[in-house]
This record gives structure tokens, C-alpha cells and sequence, in this order.
């Protein structure tokens, strides 16, 4: 078709099919100017942010998770499905030869007598889809979005596993300080208990002592099973984490203690819409459905074709082999199909819209949870000092308890209310500390963990463009 002739047509025929529908307004988002929070200005963060914590066990397990995962596994195979789907797109664009041959003998009864004949048709045959409207392009540039969408999906499964993992180990490591304070006060009441009991077989003590010995050691027995249970359970989820059957974690004897505090990292609201891969597959996943839509309004469109065939006719009937060839194009120019290419081209911009929104929502999940692991940073560690120093108190307060306990200027209740709540403040401060650790790891996880766009494949990376429905950066 001739090109002067091709833009007027296209213009022309596209007014018919009415205005392209607009992204919807409601879906834009603006990043705010900065947290709520206080932070330091931006600072790099390395791919293996596990390694701040300075644990070489925790290091071994996440990379064990990253490799033998099975969620990683199965976002792998997204991607090569993704990648598989965009090779057929881009393969549609281009022309499509087939060959064909029929042949045979045949044996029919004349009056001469039985006659035998052969023959054999080979052809080839050609086509290509000029793609005047860009129904094929539009489809093409869908499936690379979908691929860098699965992509950067599978980047944030990998992110995820990470951070999963990472916290599980700290959260075992917390069980394991917990059971180590329920088992130390356990020991000292059951020291206690064999006091009191030859105490009140000597007459120097009451049954009332007894009975509330006896009572404190049961409340602390059942801690012990009740923090085995939970180690075990922590166990067991971190080794279907790392890919193997359950069995037991090897963990550093320090416990807690032996983990480094990380420095928190900082920078702008505006930058975690670059630095996240599930952000960037949301967005991707937006413009896979706009150019989807594209797609949809061009089948609107009349299609023109190339079409050719070519082959010869080989037959003992005929002294000399015959060539057949057949040049042509076609036009298929939709005239009624009781609205069906139109619908179509509706649900597109019905999930295009759909896909604006999850952005959105996507986007505004980021922020609240940069948000509140700042926020968890800085509170648990205040918790924690807290603690501390009610810990050091109520250690004090033991003390004086017991010496007027056994001085008799105290009765016994006195010192078991002051245990008690040293028990409550030493578990509180394990918990704390537990998630302190952790409210790091949920604060890389939400600042993207290293996570650069640079990390998605070059083979099906499209032209820069700002990123859709964003008002920020």
C-alpha cells in the first residue's frame, strides 16, 4: 500500500472506532515530600544488606533460601513462561512460511485393462501480516511489559525470602533467650522450693511458704515446654525456608548478643518508587495493559496480508513437471460482528484500569510500610532501654526483697511478687530486642534491599519512559 495513502487511511478508519479511554485520574499518586520519621540522607544499600548483621550463620541461611527456594523456583519459571510468550509475539510480526506435499498412486480399471498412475504436489506457502495498525506491535510491546513485570515479580519474591528468612532466624534466636531465662529461673526456683521445703520441716517456715514456693515453680515449669515448642516451630519454618526438611538451625552461641545493629538507612519517599521491584512490576503491569488495549482497538481495524504459494505438480501423465504459483493479498475488513471486537477492546481498558489501580495501592503499601519500619526502628529501640533499666531495678528490688525476707522483716509474698516481676521484665526485654532486629530487617526489605532496575535483563528492557500515573519521580 502506498504511505501517503497509509496515514490518511489510519486516521480515517481509527476516528471510526472512537476516542482511546483515557487512564483514570483517581489512580495517580504523588510520593510525599518525607517521612514522617527523621532520617539520615540517602545511602546506598548493598544487594547482601543481610551481612550488616554480621552473623555468619544468618548469612549461610539466606543464601541457602535463595537458592533452594521453592517460591523462588516457581517465580523462575513465571519468567521463562513471560519470556516464552514475548519470543511468540515478537514472532507473529514476522512472516510465516509452510510447506505442504500430497502424492500417490492410483489404480483404476479401463478397457484397456488395469492402468497404474502416480503424481506428487509439493507447495510452499508464505504469508505476512503488514500490521498496518499495529495490532501485532501493540501486542509485542504488551508481552516485554509482562516479562519486566515477572521479572521484577520475581525480584520481589527473592526480597522477600530474604527478609523471611532473617527475621525467622532472629525470632529463633529471641526463643532461644527466652528459653534460656525461663530455664535459669526455673533452676533458681527450684533451689527455692528445696529451701522452703526443709525450712518447713524444721519448723522455721509456715505451709503457706511451701504452697507458694511450690505454686511459683509450676507457673515457671510450663514456660520451659511452652519456649521449647516455640524453638522448635521456628526451626522447622526456617528449614522449609532454606528448602530442606525440618531440622535443627545451627546458630551462634551468643545468641541475640552476637548480632551487629545495623545503621538505618535513609533517603526520600520519592526514591522507594525507584528502588522497589514490586512497585516496578505494578507499573510494568500497566503499561503490559495498555499496550494490551492498543491491541484490542486495532482488531477493530481491517487487516492486510501478504499472501503467496508456490510448487510444482509432478504426475507419470504428464511428460514434463509443472509449476503452480499464486501471488495475491487480502483485506479482512470487520463489518459486523455483533459487538464482540468492540467488548473486547472494553475489558482491555476495564483491566487497564484495574492495573492503575493496583499501582496505586501498591505504591501507597511501600510508603506505609517504610513508614512503619521506621517508626518500629525507633520505638523498639526506646522500648528497649526501657527495659533494660526496669530489668536493672527489679534485679535490685529482688535483692532487698530477699535479704528482708530472710532477715523476717518481709514475708515471703514479697519476694516471690519481686521474681516475678523480674521474670516479666527479662521476657519483656528479650521480645523487645527481638524486634528491634527485626524491625531492620522489615526496613531494608521496605526500602527495596539493594534492588536496582538496572538488575532486569537488558533483552527486554523497552525505551525509558516516565513511569505511568505517578506524579513524582
Amino acid at each position: 500500500m502506498n504511505r501517503r495513502l497509509a496515514l490518511p487511511l489510519a486516521l480515517l478508519l481509527t476516528g471510526c472506532i472512537g476516542p482511546r479511554p483515557t487512564p483514570p485520574q483517581g489512580a495517580a499518586i504523588a510520593p510525599p515530600p518525607a517521612w514522617r520519621e527523621k532520617v539520615a540522607p540517602s545511602a546506598a544499600i548493598e544487594v547482601d544488606w543481610w551481612r550488616r548483621f554480621g552473623d555468619p550463620d544468618l548469612t549461610a541461611l539466606v543464601e541457602e533460601a535463595l537458592a533452594n527456594n521453592a517460591q523462588i523456583g516457581l517465580a523462575a519459571a513465571r519468567v521463562a513462561e513471560a519470556r516464552a510468550h514475548l519470543r511468540e509475539a515478537r514472532a507473529a510480526r514476522g512472516p510465516e512460511l509452510d510447506f505442504t506435499g500430497i502424492g500417490g498412486y492410483t489404480r483404476q480399471l479401463e478397457v484397456t485393462g488395469p492402468v497404474t498412475t502416480w503424481g506428487a504436489e509439493p507447495e510452499g506457502t508464505i504469508a505476512y501480516d503488514f500490521d498496518l495498525f499495529g495490532r501485532l506491535a501493540s501486542a509485542s510491546a504488551a508481552s516485554r511489559a509482562q516479562l519486566l513485570a515477572t521479572k521484577a515479580a520475581q525480584d520481589a519474591v527473592r526480597l522477600g525470602v530474604a527478609g523471611t528468612t532473617a527475621q525467622t532466624y532472629i525470632a529463633l534466636l529471641g526463643y532461644d533467650r527466652r528459653l534460656a531465662i525461663a530455664r535459669s529461673t526455673l533452676q533458681a526456683r527450684t533451689e527455692a522450693l528445696d529451701i522452703q521445703r526443709r525450712l518447713t520441716g524444721g519448723g522455721y517456715s509456715s505451709k503457706l511458704e511451701l504452697r507458694q514456693a511450690e505454686s511459683e515453680f509450676r507457673a515457671t515449669e510450663q514456660l520451659v515446654p511452652q519456649a521449647e515448642l516455640a524453638v522448635t516451630q521456628t526451626e522447622d519454618a526456617l528449614s522449609i525456608l532454606v528448602g530442606r526438611a525440618p531440622s535443627d538451625i545451627r546458630r551462634p552461641a551468643p545468641g541475640l548478643e552476637g548480632l551487629a545493629v545495623p545503621e538505618v538507612p535513609g533517603g526520600l519517599p520519592s526514591e522507594v518508587l525507584r528502588r522497589r521491584p514490586d512497585i516496578f512490576a505494578a507499573e510494568e503491569s500497566v503499561v503490559a495493559a495498555d499496550r494490551s488495549l492498543d491491541s484490542a482497538r486495532a482488531a477493530m481495524l481491517p487487516n492486510f496480508a501478504l499472501t503467496g504459494s508456490g510448487g510444482a505438480i509432478f504426475a507419470s501423465v504428464l511428460p514434463n513437471p509443472q509449476s503452480i504459483f499464486l501471488i495475491g493479498g487480502s483485506v479482512l475488513a470487520p463489518l459486523f460482528d455483533s459487538g464482540r471486537r468492540r467488548a473486547n477492546a472494553d475489558v482491555a481498558a476495564a483491566r487497564r484500569d484495574q492495573a492503575a489501580y493496583q499501582y496505586r495501592d501498591t505504591v501507597l503499601e511501600a510508603l506505609k510500610e517504610v513508614e512503619d519500619a521506621l517508626a518500629g526502628v525507633r520505638r523498639n529501640d526506646e522500648r528497649r532501654l526501657s527495659l533494660l533499666a526496669q530489668v536493672e531495678a527489679q534485679q535490685a528490688e529482688l535483692e532487698v526483697a530477699s535479704k528482708r525476707y530472710r532477715a523476717g522483716y518481709a514475708s515471703y509474698l514479697t519476694q516471690i511478687d519481686a521474681q516475678r516481676a523480674l521474670l516479666s521484665a527479662q521476657l519483656s526485654l528479650a521480645e523487645a530486642e527481638t524486634s528491634r532486629l527485626n524491625a531492620y530487617v522489615a526496613l531494608y526489605r521496605a526500602l527495596g534491599g539493594g534492588w536496582s532496575r538496572d538488575t532486569i535483563s537488558a533483552d527486554a528492557r523497552p525505551a525509558p519512559a516516565t513511569p505511568p500515573l505517578s506524579n513524582g519521580d
